[in-house]
């Protein structure tokens, strides 16, 4: 069964097109549209009009093209940028109603949910005891943990994101050094007195940590995300970009992300192992274990 989903979130919205095959998910279609929230996106906490037509646009287009495809079940949800606007229901109607599918936004919790789902069971290997899956969005943060056996015990959501500090910190292309310097010592100050439990293991997902695959390798602990800091602190925008085949926009955040999972990796206990999946995975494992209407799904492996 071809299922989709599409996430419209703070930085990015991506459609993912996917269906199992072999225990694992087979990706059929990925894109993704920069649809970053920024300070002209919303006005006293309403997105604006101009915002909701951009993502109409985009998430019309993506489902159009799931459907093209064949997808025979898609989940269109939003998250942080859209939840805690004042208007959210309202931009999720109109973003529905011009796509043709039902726009949900997503709680805290089953954000943390399906990350955690997405994350798991998409290692290609068994995984046992304690999981604490990282999520660093544009808009939001999370640290969920729990166990493939027993699912989700505790969701931990925080309002910051790579997006929104990289606005307020980071104005100078390259960063400095006083920047960066800031940059950490706000984070640093925002997760004061913040205590969670430690994992046996730690996966990270989401937009910064897979962007990081390319510049430093598929695990994440002190030594290489100091040195991710190094290089993007080091040169251009531009050619950081062109060196490692990163969006010039990603680029520009990504110092924020850096030191975001740094912080988390801290916190957990653990270096974090870059996931091969996250929400929209997640997504889809789940409209193939609870949506599915034509017979029971494929089972897929953990």
């Amino acid at each position: 069964m071809l299922c989709a989903a599409v996430d419209i979130g703070s930085n990015t919205t991506r459609v993912l097109v996917a269906e199992p095959q072999d225990g694992q998910l087979r990706k059929v279609m990925e894109q993704r549209a920069y649809t970053r929230f920024d300070k002209k996106s919303k006005r006293d906490g309403v997105v604006t009009d101009e915002k909701i037509a951009e993502l109409s646009g985009v998430v019309e287009t993506q489902v159009r093209l799931a459907r093209e495809l064949g997808a025979e079940a898609i989940r269109v949800v939003a998250t942080a940028a859209i939840r805690e606007s004042k208007n959210s229901a309202e931009v999720a109607q109109r973003i529905g109603a011009q796509a043709g599918v039902a726009v949900e936004v997503l709680s805290e919790e089953e954000e943390g949910r399906l990350a955690f789902i997405g994350a798991t069971k998409t290692l290609g290997h068994p995984v046992e005891g304690q999981v604490g899956v990282v999520d660093v969005g544009g808009g939001s943060s999370e640290v969920i943990l729990g166990s493939v056996a027993e699912g989700v015990r505790k969701v931990h959501s925080w309002k910051i994101g790579s997006g929104a500090i990289a606005d307020e910190f980071l104005n100078n292309d390259p960063p400095t050094a006083a920047e960066i310097r800031a940059l950490r010592d706000h984070i640093s100050d925002f997760f004061e007195g913040v205590e969670i439990e430690q994992p046996g293991q730690a996966v990270a997902v989401g937009g910064s940590a897979t962007s990081l695959r390319t510049l430093v390798g598929a695990v994440l602990e002190y030594e290489t995300l100091e040195r991710a800091v190094r290089v993007l602190s080091g040169d251009p925008i531009a050619e950081v970009a062109r060196r490692f085949e990163l969006d010039p926009r990603r680029v520009r955040i990504l110092p924020a992300g850096v030191l975001l999972l740094e912080k988390l990796s801290e916190l957990l206990g653990q270096p974090l192992q870059i996931g091969k999946g996250g929400l929209r995975e997640g997504i889809i494992l789940d409209l193939l274990t609870n949506g599915a209407t034509n017979g029971a799904p494929e089972a897929l492996a953990a």
